[in-house]
């Protein structure tokens, strides 16, 4: 069998495979096997093949995975984030934990930044840990 062939048959088994997966990557890789085989029916040595094939194949990977960052959200929030809730009490001041009403229940806080701890003062929800919000004086923008 031609070594050509063989790229042939590789670009295309990996692209029907990158079908049933979705990635790009496998694509990526199919078309490198095609130039490898393109190369060796224009009568390249297979280090020519190979190189074609290789060129290709990491170009097209790097642009993949930069494609995909640049969709991919920075951060994802929570729904929760950014809502206000009203200080109930402290548990432990020292230590920044206190009691918020949130959504109509008592919720367990890690309270950041210069809050006076004042029933009802209002607090924005920077994150949430678990069961417990992290929440500041300060909006998040």
């Amino acid at each position: 069998m031609d070594i050509s062939l063989a790229w042939l048959i590789a670009g295309f088994i990996l692209i029907i495979v990158e079908l049933v997966t979705g990635t790009f990557y496998l694509l990526v890789l199919g078309i490198a096997a095609l130039v490898g085989a393109g190369v060796g029916y224009a009568s390249g040595a297979l280090v020519w093949q190979a190189i074609g094939a290789a060129i290709v194949a990491v170009a097209g990977v790097v642009w993949v995975h930069r494609y995909k960052q640049a969709l991919s959200p920075k951060r994802m929030q929570g729904l929760d984030f950014g809502q206000p809730a009203a200080f109930d009490s402290w548990v432990n001041r020292g230590a920044g934990h206190a009691r918020v009403k949130y959504r109509d229940a008592l919720w367990d806080a890690q309270v950041a930044g210069d809050a006076t701890g004042e029933p009802g003062e209002i607090l924005y929800i920077t994150s949430v840990d678990g069961s417990t919000l992290k929440v500041s004086k300060t909006r998040p923008a």
